[in-house]
């Protein structure tokens, strides 16, 4: 879990540090100042908090999300990039993870051991041709095309898939690139039928 430090008073006045929990405002700030340093272009932030009108995720938001996963996507030297992060049960924190990883990404290009572009090959927002791009989701999630599904199915369905597909269980990245773009498409079909519910 990513933190804070914060400098409070005692009660007689002198100052002591603390550390506290990071709130989305916190994760937020500290991804879009590393994409701004590595030089991203046209970001999208990918998650399920709320949106400020710029398009970015709303500060203040409840720490606990059914799926707090963040996806940023970007550009970078004008190749589609994108980094994803679910590992942490808060959205702040998985904004700040994504943060350190980019801090990491360059500090290896600042110290001589790689190149941006070496760090990056492993990561890209496209699938390789051939894949559904989001398109046909019900396909790449294996649903047939009858099948009656729902949000619930949908996320079972990707939580399944993603373990069998991960590449260090024999799959490929391209695989779970194309089953996170097919799920970002069911979620947005769905969408329209579980916001008119609220």
């Amino acid at each position: 879990m990513f933190g804070k430090k914060v400098t409070r008073a005692s009660l007689n006045g002198s100052p002591y540090a603390s550390n506290e929990r990071l709130e989305v405002g916190d994760g937020l700030q500290r991804l879009t100042g590393e994409l701004r340093r590595l030089g991203a272009r046209q970001v999208i932030i990918s998650s399920n908090l709320k949106l400020r009108l710029d398009g970015l995720p709303a500060a203040g938001q409840a720490k606990q999300l059914a799926d707090p996963g963040v996806a940023v996507y970007f550009t970078l030297k004008g190749q589609p990039r994108v980094l994803a992060c679910d590992k942490w049960t808060s959205a702040a924190d998985n904004l700040a993870a994504i943060a350190a990883h980019i801090e990491a990404i360059r500090a290896q290009d600042r110290y001589g051991v790689g190149t941006l572009d070496q760090a990056f090959a492993g990561y890209t927002a496209l699938p390789a041709k051939g894949g559904t791009q989001g398109g046909d989701w019900r396909a790449e999630m294996g649903f047939a095309p009858t099948e009656r599904v729902s949000p619930d199915l949908v996320e079972a369905r990707y939580r399944s898939l993603l373990k069998a597909r991960h590449p260090d269980r024999g799959g490929s990245h391209d695989a779970v690139v194309r089953l996170n773009l097919a799920r970002d498409a069911a979620r947005a079909y769905f969408k329209p039928e579980t916001e008119a519910a609220s």
